[in-house]
């Protein structure tokens, strides 16, 4: 099991850009009558799954600049500053929407293969207050645009994930649940994986297991599927 963060550079940026890809064949295929329909994620449409993901690859050319310069430039201006900017977002029209997110994915590229090990070693901040270096971008916008492209609801599946993928995907959630206490008693088995206690310290209560891609798929809260739960914990902790 190689995760993402260990890969070399050329792979981590490949991942990013296959992700890209795969999301946005998937808005290809989604008619502009339907863009006001619901997304998977509650009170969310797709116009504001796509309005985030365009505004997003340019939050993190944020963090790029920052590397760069040195000069602190944050995600985001705030979180409702966030949130106002994706809310109107929504309001445009299909057409509009489908430019800005193959317009910012392209400029967001540009910028990834312009950076120099300078940039990529930098310390940046992310919207969570985390502080990473810069080349952290590069799992988190592979991880926004693999999950989003299932949150589209048009056929997406974590079984079309590239297993690199779903194993950091699943480490990244189970250390947040670590870290805040959140998962006791709950051990993910995924088939051809140690299984991982989410808190060790703690007796085992709940067994989720199944394929990877399943298991992955609950823990990120994106549904049970035909997953295995053996124990009173039928949901998963939030994540993000």
């Amino acid at each position: 099991m190689t995760r993402f963060a260990e890969l070399p550079l050329a792979q981590r940026l490949s991942i990013v850009r296959s992700g890209t890809a795969y999301l946005a064949q998937r808005l290809d295929g989604i008619a502009d009558d339907d863009f006001r329909e619901p997304s998977a994620l509650p009170d969310w449409t797709r116009a504001h799954l796509i309005a985030h993901l365009g505004y997003n690859a340019t939050a993190l050319g944020r963090l790029l600049d920052w590397a760069e310069t040195g000069v602190e430039t944050p995600m985001y201006s705030s979180a409702e500053g966030r949130a106002t900017e994706i809310a109107e977002g929504a309001t445009l029209e299909p057409e509009t929407l489908r430019h800005e997110f193959r317009r910012t994915a392209r400029i967001f590229d540009e910028r990834l293969s312009a950076a120099t090990e300078s940039v990529w070693s930098a310390q940046v901040r992310t919207a969570q207050g985390r502080l990473v270096r810069a080349d952290e971008v590069l799992w988190m916008r592979s991880r926004e645009v693999w999950i989003h492209a299932v949150d589209l609801a048009d056929g997406a599946r974590f079984e079309d994930f590239p297993d690199t993928v779903l194993d950091s995907l699943l480490t990244d959630i189970t250390d947040v649940w670590h870290r805040r206490g959140d998962g006791a008693g709950v051990l993910l088995a995924a088939d051809g994986r140690a299984a991982i206690p989410v808190q060790p310290e703690t007796a085992v209560t709940t067994t989720v297991s199944g394929p990877l891609a399943t298991v992955v798929r609950w823990a990120a809260g994106r549904g049970a599927g035909d997953i295995h739960i053996d124990g009173p914990q039928t949901s998963p902790p939030l994540w993000l």
